[in-house]
């Protein structure tokens, strides 16, 4: 650990449940002044959520277009059907191809961010799906990239839709802004991924489903989030 963060870390109270305005207000006022690092660093929220990731019909994920995107344009892959290779084009993806774009990416080819696909090329698809699947980068309903209407799915992953899945802990965290954001800006990113989180509840999940959440940045502490402060709350 360096000595910067050491130093950060004296002044966090570990045990205090911080406001979410709190905690915006530390980062981008008393972080930035005083310990930052030479960079436009990126606020993560973090989620703890109740669930059991080993049952498959309580694994959360999905995306949301942030009201206040992040500014970096993702490399796209569009694997479509003959007809709506010049739509993917026109919409603007990286790589766009069918049956050759699936034998291209059998053979090694990985170098995008994001896989869209339109419905009837699933079947095609899943003999990479060991490929793309360890890489986060299978195609899904739930995370907006698989669709009929590809040039609004190509649009909206490029410019900024943040895609989220709980990993093995339970556990979403995703980069929401830049720490040289405005407060109300940061904290709407915030709000609008953690409603987007609500929404995904697993229908039979019983229990507490927001167990805790957290606020940090690249290089920075972790503030446990006072999760009252929340817009909509609930405790189930």
């Amino acid at each position: 650990m360096s000595k910067r963060l050491r130093d950060v870390k004296k002044h966090v109270q570990s045990t205090k449940h911080h406001a979410v305005d709190d905690a915006v207000a530390f980062f981008i006022n008393d972080y930035t002044q005083k310990y930052s690092a030479n960079f436009d660093e990126t606020i993560e929220l973090v989620v703890k959520l109740g669930i059991d990731t080993k049952q498959s019909n309580q694994v959360v994920k999905g995306s949301v277009s942030l009201p206040n995107t992040l500014g970096k344009v993702k490399k796209v892959a569009a694997i479509v059907d003959n007809l709506r290779i010049q739509d993917a084009k026109r919409a603007g993806a990286d790589f766009v191809g069918g049956e050759d774009l699936i034998k291209k990416i059998k053979e090694g080819f990985t170098d995008f961010e994001v896989c869209i696909a339109t419905p009837n090329m699933m079947s095609k698809i899943n003999a990479i799906a060991k490929i793309l699947g360890p890489k986060g980068l299978m195609p899904d309903v739930k995370t907006g990239t698989i669709s009929d209407d590809i040039a609004v799915a190509i649009e909206k992953n490029k410019k900024g839709q943040l895609l989220f899945k709980v990993d093995k802990s339970g556990i979403v965290h995703a980069g929401i802004a830049k720490i040289s954001f405005a407060a109300s800006k940061i904290k709407e990113n915030i709000m609008s991924l953690y409603d987007t989180i609500i929404l995904a509840k697993p229908t039979k999940l019983r229990g507490i489903y927001i167990r805790k959440s957290f606020l940090t940045c690249t290089h920075g502490p972790s503030l446990k989030l006072d999760l009252r402060s929340f817009s909509g709350y609930s405790a189930t």
